[in-house]
């Protein structure tokens, strides 16, 4: 694909760890040139190994492969006045910064905004304003602080985080959107605009149905396992060797999924609605599964596909990876790497016109780009004296 969505804008990218690079990968993928401005020791989650993806002497994280593709790197200490101009010069000449740092961070090593038309985004664990504004902002703290560990787990387990770092990611995808809207927006009016995201705030806004449930019902969350407060049967359930997913939104799934299963005990009247059914929850799930233990995970699932019952397996992420769905998607890229050869990536989650965005190159090395990045700014430089 010759002309990506993003071609042309120049993103600032003070990001490390994950929300932020998240972000600013997704901005790469849509065709954005995102210049890493790494620290000399580099991001945080180069350090985050074991597993690490090692060829020689050449070693990455594989946590850091995970959010850095599409993005060019360089390496400055941003307290020495040399480097801190050529972080300046790059700022000068993007369209967008996106920053991670305890707000107000990058103001204080002498960061400035100089140009009307710059985009800024600043994500940060609880805003830069509030009772918490001082807080360091952590994936983990933000699950626990937002209500979302007191609705995931089972029924009388420990508060339970997400198996990935949700609140990291999902902040990262609100900055990106706010990030595209000041894009459009900026086309109409020729100025930027400043947006401001933090972990806790997007961890509630996630809540959705269990936050309106207690804002307008008087209902706290509680930890249900993989079933659903709503929706019954809706969750994990045993088959004769593993388990199956059963997403029965409604009672004609309801009624399908029983005449799939030869389950007449469950069609009795006091099973009829989803409402008795949500009564019922446990007595439904023993019947249930009664049922399905007649099964293999494989033989149920082909039984309720074919009688249109939502349903599906429960893989690891080796078996979601290495799945014929993943290979009919091309989901798993591999990208040549100047030190490290081979490296597999997740292709980017979008067709434009039906095709699939590229990986155009690898997650960087440390300051891989440094040379490329200076020779532009010398190019911005002389096409700025020549336009004089």
């Amino acid at each position: 694909m010759k002309n990506l969505p993003l071609t042309g804008v120049v993103v600032a990218d003070f990001t490390r760890v994950l929300t932020g690079p998240f972000c600013t990968q997704t901005l790469g993928d849509l065709g954005a040139d995102i210049i890493k401005i790494e620290p000399p020791n580099g991001d945080d989650t180069r350090a985050w190994g074991a597993p690490w993806l090692e060829q020689g002497a050449a070693r990455e994280a594989t946590y850091f492969l995970s959010t850095n593709r599409n993005k060019r790197s360089i390496a400055l200490n941003l307290k020495l006045p040399a480097d801190l101009e050529i972080a300046q010069k790059i700022v000068d000449n993007a369209d967008v910064l996106v920053e991670n740092y305890r707000p107000g961070t990058l103001e204080k090593l002498g960061i400035q905004i100089n140009h009307p038309h710059l985009i800024t985004c600043r994500i940060s664990g609880f805003g830069s304003s509030g009772a918490l504004k001082d807080w360091a902002g952590y994936d983990l703290i933000a699950q626990g602080m937002s209500g979302f560990m007191s609705y995931t787990g089972e029924p009388n387990g420990l508060p339970t985080k997400a198996g990935v770092a949700v609140a990291d990611i999902f902040a990262g995808s609100l900055a990106t959107q706010g990030i595209l809207a000041a894009l459009f927006e900026r086309e109409k009016t020729g100025r930027g605009k400043k947006i401001e995201i933090n972990l806790l705030e997007s961890m509630i806004a996630l809540g959705t149905y269990q936050v309106s449930r207690y804002l307008n019902a008087g209902e706290d969350a509680e930890r249900l396992g993989n079933e659903h407060r709503s929706i019954m049967p809706y969750g994990t359930y045993k088959t004769a060797d593993g388990y199956v997913n059963i997403a029965g939104g409604n009672d004609a799934l309801y009624q399908k999924l029983c005449q799939a299963l030869e389950a007449t005990d469950l069609l009795e009247p006091q099973f009829a609605t989803n409402e008795q059914r949500l009564t019922l929850r446990l007595e439904v799930t023993k019947r249930l599964e009664a049922h399905l233990e007649r099964f293999s995970s494989h033989q149920a699932i082909e039984l309720l596909q074919s009688a249109g019952v939502p349903c599906g397996a429960v893989w690891s992420v080796a078996q979601a990876l290495e799945s014929d769905w993943a290979a009919s998607r091309a989901v798993v890229q591999s990208l040549e790497h100047p030190e490290l050869g081979t490296v597999r990536v997740t292709k980017p989650p979008f067709e434009l016109d039906g095709q699939d965005l590229p990986v155009r190159f690898a997650p960087p090395r440390l300051n891989q780009h440094a040379a490329e990045i200076l020779e532009w700014l010398a190019r911005q430089e002389r096409r700025i004296k020549d336009q004089e």
